[in-house]
């Protein structure tokens, strides 16, 4: 049975995973419905929505990959995770559009994989 630690480890990377797939669920209902209606354009393309998303996502990243490669001494996890959020924090230079969607998709399906490595039970080699 694991520990307090590693259960609360294993929650910061659901929620990681959660807020990943929300921001990418934003990226698209973004580009669908302000290109197709015209709507929303000031509120969902707001960068403030973007600076929060990548700080949840830095932080959520930090304690529980940082925790978890402290704990199964894996890069896989913290590398891929790193990596993703290079290319969101690169998203935030570009200007709004389908660029730009597709670097933060790209960003949040790597956390997305960091967290589900981190999740993983650590397997000893033979």
């Amino acid at each position: 049975m694991p520990d307090n630690s590693t259960l609360i480890r294993r929650r910061f990377d659901r929620a990681g995973i959660m807020l990943a797939g929300l921001c990418a669920l934003h990226c698209v209902a973004t580009v669908l419905v302000v290109s197709a209606l015209g709507l929303g354009g000031h509120f969902l393309l707001s960068p403030e929505i973007h600076r929060v998303g990548l700080a949840l996502a830095l932080i959520i990243a930090a304690v529980a990959i940082g925790w978890g490669a402290l704990k199964h001494r894996r890069a896989a996890p913290f590398v891929t995770a790193m990596m993703g959020l290079t290319f969101m924090g690169g998203a935030l230079a570009m200007p709004h559009g389908s660029g730009e969607a597709v670097l933060t998709i790209i960003g949040v399906a790597l956390v997305s994989i960091g967290h589900l490595l981190n999740l993983r039970p650590f397997v000893k080699s033979a």
